[in-house]
């Protein structure tokens, strides 16, 4: 798992399985935000994350994206989430990238 911390507040990585939840956490992050559909080729489905992440103390957002087509609502769902979620919040898709992309998108709505 590679982690890449963008500010004290927010990190991406590519994805995670359910058991990498627990050591997530023991990193000192209080949230997940799952930015990659469950019908990706590869994904693993975000319920199973969730739940590890309940078990794990950590709060959970699923907020799919299509790779390439990031929307408004995308951006506004997202906006929202690390609004109310517990920081710091890790982000995770297929490798990172777009979760970076729509954190980028969010810090420039704002």
């Amino acid at each position: 798992m590679d982690i890449r911390k963008i500010n004290d507040e927010f990190a991406v990585t590519g994805q995670i399985a359910a058991a990498q939840v627990k050591q997530i956490a023991d990193a000192g992050f209080k949230s997940l935000v799952c930015n990659r559909p469950d019908t990706e080729d590869g994904a693993v489905p975000h319920d199973e994350v969730a739940q590890a992440a309940l078990e794990a103390g950590l709060k959970f957002k699923f907020i799919p994206v299509v790779s390439g087509a990031i929307t408004e609502d995308d951006v506004r769902e997202m906006a929202k989430a690390l609004s109310d979620l517990p920081r710091p919040v890790l982000a995770y898709c297929r490798s990172g990238a777009r979760s970076l992309n729509l954190y980028g998108l969010v810090q420039q709505a704002s």
